[in-house]
Protein backbone atom coordinates (compact mmCIF):
# COMPACT_ATOMS: atom_id res chain seq x y z
CA UNK A 1 0.00 0.00 0.00
CA UNK A 2 1.15 3.51 -0.74
CA UNK A 3 -1.76 5.87 -0.13
CA UNK A 4 -4.35 6.63 2.54
CA UNK A 5 -7.62 8.17 1.38
CA UNK A 6 -9.03 11.20 3.15
CA UNK A 7 -12.77 11.87 3.04
CA UNK A 8 -12.46 14.70 0.53
CA UNK A 9 -10.89 12.37 -2.05
CA UNK A 10 -13.68 9.82 -1.61
CA UNK A 11 -16.34 12.49 -1.98
CA UNK A 12 -14.68 14.04 -5.04
CA UNK A 13 -14.34 10.61 -6.67
CA UNK A 14 -18.01 9.84 -6.10
CA UNK A 15 -18.96 13.20 -7.60
CA UNK A 16 -16.86 12.48 -10.68
CA UNK A 17 -14.59 15.46 -10.09
CA UNK A 18 -11.17 16.04 -11.56
CA UNK A 19 -8.34 15.57 -10.87
CA UNK A 20 -9.42 12.70 -8.61
CA UNK A 21 -11.21 10.72 -11.33
CA UNK A 22 -8.12 10.75 -13.54
CA UNK A 23 -5.58 10.12 -10.78
CA UNK A 24 -7.33 7.55 -8.62
CA UNK A 25 -6.97 4.50 -10.91
CA UNK A 26 -3.19 4.96 -11.22
CA UNK A 27 -2.82 5.59 -7.50
CA UNK A 28 -5.02 2.57 -6.74
CA UNK A 29 -2.59 0.40 -8.73
CA UNK A 30 0.08 1.43 -6.21
CA UNK A 31 -2.19 0.60 -3.28
CA UNK A 32 -4.95 2.44 -1.45
CA UNK A 33 -6.23 2.12 2.08
CA UNK A 34 -8.64 3.95 4.33
CA UNK A 35 -9.02 4.35 8.09
CA UNK A 36 -12.23 3.93 10.10
CA UNK A 37 -12.37 7.65 10.89
CA UNK A 38 -12.54 8.51 7.20
CA UNK A 39 -15.31 5.99 6.65
CA UNK A 40 -17.26 7.58 9.51
CA UNK A 41 -16.79 11.04 8.00
CA UNK A 42 -17.96 9.87 4.58
CA UNK A 43 -20.98 8.04 6.05
CA UNK A 44 -21.90 11.15 8.05
CA UNK A 45 -22.34 13.03 4.79
CA UNK A 46 -24.97 10.52 3.70
CA UNK A 47 -27.16 11.40 6.67
CA UNK A 48 -27.31 15.03 5.54
CA UNK A 49 -29.42 14.16 2.51
CA UNK A 50 -33.00 12.93 2.27
CA UNK A 51 -32.19 9.64 0.51
CA UNK A 52 -29.40 8.62 2.87
CA UNK A 53 -29.85 4.87 2.30
CA UNK A 54 -29.04 5.27 -1.40
CA UNK A 55 -25.98 7.37 -0.58
CA UNK A 56 -24.80 4.86 2.01
CA UNK A 57 -25.17 2.07 -0.55
CA UNK A 58 -23.09 4.05 -3.06
CA UNK A 59 -20.42 4.75 -0.46
CA UNK A 60 -20.30 1.10 0.59
CA UNK A 61 -19.87 -0.07 -3.03
CA UNK A 62 -17.09 2.43 -3.62
CA UNK A 63 -15.26 1.58 -0.39
CA UNK A 64 -15.73 -2.21 -0.51
CA UNK A 65 -12.43 -2.97 -2.31
CA UNK A 66 -10.40 -0.54 -0.18
CA UNK A 67 -8.63 -2.15 2.80
CA UNK A 68 -9.55 -0.63 6.16
CA UNK A 69 -6.51 -0.19 8.38
CA UNK A 70 -6.96 -0.84 12.09
CA UNK A 71 -6.63 2.09 14.40
CA UNK A 72 -4.65 0.57 17.26
CA UNK A 73 -1.78 1.20 19.68
CA UNK A 74 0.91 2.36 17.28
CA UNK A 75 -1.36 4.74 15.41
CA UNK A 76 -2.80 6.02 18.67
CA UNK A 77 0.70 6.74 19.97
CA UNK A 78 1.35 8.77 16.81
CA UNK A 79 -1.92 10.61 17.48
CA UNK A 80 -0.90 11.47 21.04
CA UNK A 81 2.57 12.63 20.04
CA UNK A 82 1.32 14.78 17.16
CA UNK A 83 -1.49 16.28 19.24
CA UNK A 84 0.89 17.10 22.08
CA UNK A 85 3.32 18.76 19.66
CA UNK A 86 0.59 20.76 17.91
CA UNK A 87 -0.88 21.83 21.26
CA UNK A 88 2.54 23.06 22.42
CA UNK A 89 2.82 25.11 19.20
CA UNK A 90 -0.74 26.44 19.52
CA UNK A 91 -1.66 24.83 16.17
CA UNK A 92 -4.17 22.09 17.03
CA UNK A 93 -6.23 20.62 14.24
CA UNK A 94 -9.43 18.57 14.59
CA UNK A 95 -8.99 15.19 16.27
CA UNK A 96 -10.46 13.31 13.30
CA UNK A 97 -7.79 14.85 11.06
CA UNK A 98 -5.14 13.93 13.63
CA UNK A 99 -6.34 10.32 13.68
CA UNK A 100 -6.17 10.16 9.88
CA UNK A 101 -2.67 11.65 9.90
CA UNK A 102 -1.56 9.29 12.67
CA UNK A 103 -2.83 6.33 10.64
CA UNK A 104 -0.87 7.48 7.58
CA UNK A 105 2.29 7.91 9.64
CA UNK A 106 1.94 4.61 11.46
CA UNK A 107 1.55 2.64 8.22
CA UNK A 108 4.06 4.73 6.24
CA UNK A 109 1.48 5.98 3.73
CA UNK A 110 1.09 9.17 1.74
CA UNK A 111 -2.16 10.97 2.53
CA UNK A 112 -4.49 11.79 -0.36
CA UNK A 113 -6.18 15.00 0.76
CA UNK A 114 -7.03 18.47 -0.46
CA UNK A 115 -6.93 19.78 3.13
CA UNK A 116 -3.27 20.66 2.91
CA UNK A 117 -3.42 23.57 5.34
CA UNK A 118 -4.22 21.67 8.55
CA UNK A 119 -2.32 18.52 7.60
CA UNK A 120 0.67 20.66 6.57
CA UNK A 121 1.20 21.44 10.26
CA UNK A 122 2.53 17.90 10.64
CA UNK A 123 5.97 18.12 9.02
CA UNK A 124 6.68 14.38 8.88
CA UNK A 125 3.38 13.62 7.09
CA UNK A 126 3.64 12.91 3.36
CA UNK A 127 0.79 14.57 1.48
CA UNK A 128 0.07 13.89 -2.18
CA UNK A 129 0.30 17.24 -3.93
CA UNK A 130 -2.04 17.59 -6.90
Amino acid sequence: MSYLLDADWVIQALRGREPVVSLLPALADQGLAICPVTIAEVYEGAFGVSDHQAHLATYRRFLAPVPVLPLHGGALEHFARIRSDLRARGQLIPDFDLLVAATALHYGLTLLTFNVRPFGRIPELDIYNV
